[in-house]
Parts: structure tokens; sequence; C-alpha cells
């Protein structure tokens, strides 16, 4: 199966990305006055992380459907996947751990509060009340490393039958884990096992792919489900958050990845001249998606020195410089920093280019 290149889904990248910034800015900025409305509805931006999960589940399963009977199968997509997230992941925490404290003249945390961070479980430490100390959005990025390590796996010896009836397991699975952790007054928003469900409904959107689903005359039918999906969802999310009602919390993750699922699936099957698809596919949200990993790993520590600044009063300057800043140093990571390592990608490419180049890019950016 020859993929396609969604050019628009790097644009659906970025407002993922600049609607986890906002949520981030409004948690450490509180609006006042005629703009304190924006501290309720801050509260969307957050599902930002839902729709990164979504639409990582959906383009890391169309690559590995496409290059499941390849050789090398494995040991390129491990490479591969290595290349794009280890490198910048363990630079920041060099410079979390290290170059900051003795920059400050603090001392270097003890390896018992590190070591979940290193080892990519830092939300089993959130969400276990374990002692750690580290950059805490990083708990996300845990949860897609998690994914990552079995994922390929039921990919490479399951058909597409057996392989929905896998997504339907584990979307039971994580329903009944939010269950359990609430039982025994656990957070659940940061387990790897109660957020899974949302990486495996972008994945189904893959098969969809893969079955000419994703098309035109679907479209429609994508934009009405998510509409029934999106009301209640929105409903859910404003009233009930935190550790509030049970019922809530076992299914809003849910029903916001199915929201969003709605939405790149419509977003896939509309017509190329569709308004939709043109504004995504606008520049700055095309570079914003190119950048975005680096956008999501700086932005807080952005954040936090403006907000030494401007002592926590939120205004369009302080948010100016926020997306300034992050974009500025995001940049240059991924330019000085980030691409060295992606360039070595090319030595773990399959001899069968099934991928195309654009695709294989899109992917280096999830």
């Amino acid at each position: 199966m020859e993929l396609k290149y969604h050019k628009e889904l790097d644009g659906v990248r970025a407002i993922a990305a600049l609607m986890v910034i906002a949520f981030h800015y409004l948690q450490a900025f509180k609006a006042t006055g005629q703009f304190e409305f924006l501290n309720k509805i801050a509260v969307f931006g957050q599902t930002g992380v839902s729709l990164f999960f979504v639409l990582s589940g959906f383009l890391i399963t169309r690559i590995l459907m496409s290059t499941k009977d390849t050789p090398g199968y494995f040991v390129n997509f491990f490479a591969r996947r290595s290349l794009r997230i280890f490198p910048l992941y363990y630079l920041f925490l060099c410079l979390y751990y290290i170059v900051l404290p003795l920059i400050t003249h603090s001392p270097i945390k003890d390896l018992s509060v590190q070591k979940y961070h290193w080892f990519y479980l830092q939300n089993f430490a959130i969400t276990f009340g374990w002692n750690y100390n580290g950059p805490f959005h990083f708990w996300s990025l845990a949860v897609e490393e998690h994914f990552y390590l079995f994922w390929p796996f039921l990919v490479y010896f399951l058909n597409s039958k057996r392989l929905i009836g896998s997504i339907l397991f584990i979307i039971m699975l994580a329903f009944f884990m939010r269950f359990i952790l609430l039982k025994q007054n656990h957070e659940v928003f940061y387990f790897t096992f109660c957020r899974i469900d949302e990486l495996v409904v972008g994945a189904f959107l893959a098969i969809l792919e893969a079955k000419q689903k994703l098309n035109e005359k679907n479209a429609k039918k994508f934009l009405y489900f998510g509409a029934a999906i999106l009301i209640p969802s929105l409903s859910l999310w404003t009233v009930f958050t935190g550790a509030a009602n049970q019922t809530v919390q076992l299914s809003k993750f849910l029903l916001l990845s199915l929201t969003y699922f709605a939405f790149i699936g419509y977003v896939v099957s509309v017509k190329e001249t569709h308004l939709v698809k043109r504004m995504l596919k606008a520049k700055p949200l095309l570079y914003s998606g190119k950048i975005s990993y680096g956008l999501y790993v700086y932005h807080p520590m952005c954040i936090g020195l403006l907000l030494l600044v401007f002592k926590g009063n939120a205004s369009m300057l302080s948010f100016g410089l926020t997306i300034i800043s992050s974009y500025l140093i995001a940049t240059l990571s991924y330019y000085l920093f980030e691409v060295k390592f992606l360039k070595l990608k090319k030595f773990f490419e399959s001899r069968e280019k099934i991928v195309k180049p654009e695709v294989e890019y899109q992917m280096e950016q999830v």
C-alpha cells in the first residue's frame, strides 16, 4: 500500500502544540478583568495532548502497516523512532538536571528522583505518588514511548480484522484501568494504560485508510459523527475536571479521542481544494508542525522564565513573548541539533521504497 502524504496533518500537529502552550500559559499566568473568561476555556487547550495521541496513533500505524512485509521492519522502526525522540529528550534532561543547577548554583538532584525520567517511567511516578523530580510535561512522551514498545508487534503479527479486535480490547482495558485507579483514588490523567485508548483510536483511522474509507464520499460521515460526540465531550470537559465525577473520568478520554478521530478523518477525507485543508496548509502552521516536538519540549521553560519577569500577570506581551521565545528555541534546536540525528535515518530505510520521502518527512515530526 503506497501512502499518500497528508500535508494538512502538519497543520493539525501545529494546532495541538499551540493548544497545549496556551493551556500551560494560562495555568501559570492567570487572566484578569475582561479576559478572565479565558481561564475557564483554557482547559480545552489541555485536550491538545489527546489530539497528539490520536494523530500519532494514525501516523505510526499507517507507516507500520505499509512496511510490515519489508526487510528490517523492526530494526528500522525502532532505530528511526529512537533517532527522532531520544536526542532531544535526553538533551533536555541533561539541561534540566545538570546544566541548570550549575548555572543557578543549586544542588544537583539525587538520582533517586531523576531515575524515572531517564527510563520513561515518570507518568508511573506521577500516578502512584512516587518521589520524583523532573519536567512534568514529559509524562505524555512516556505514554507514546510505551505504545511503541508493543504496537509494532501487534501490527506485524495480526491481520486487519484481528488488529481491530486488539483495538477494541485495548479500549476496554483502558476503561477498566481508569475504573480501578479511580477506586483507589489515583489520578488517571497521566497513566499509560488509562490513555492508551486514544492512540489505538488513531490506529483504527489508519485501518480505515488502508480499506480506502477516507474519501470525499465519507467526509460528511466523519463530520456528523464528530458533532454527535463533540457536544457531550465539551460539556463533560467543562463541568467535570480533575478528580470529579467518576463516570465522566471513565469516559472523557475516549470521547475526546473519538472527537479528534472524526476531525482527522474529516480533514483527510475532504477534497484538496476544501477550505479546511487550505487553512491547515498555511505556511505558518506547516512550519509550526515541523518544529512541534521542540515547541512541546521547550515551552514550559519559556513560561517559567517569563513568569519570574511578569510576576504571574497575564498580558498580550507576556503571551507574545512566550510564543516568540518558544519558537526561537525550538527553531534553533531543530536546525542545530535535531536535524543532525534525523539525517541518520537514511541508514534505516526499507530497501523497498513503499513509503514516499514526503511521508517519511511527516513521520519525522511525530
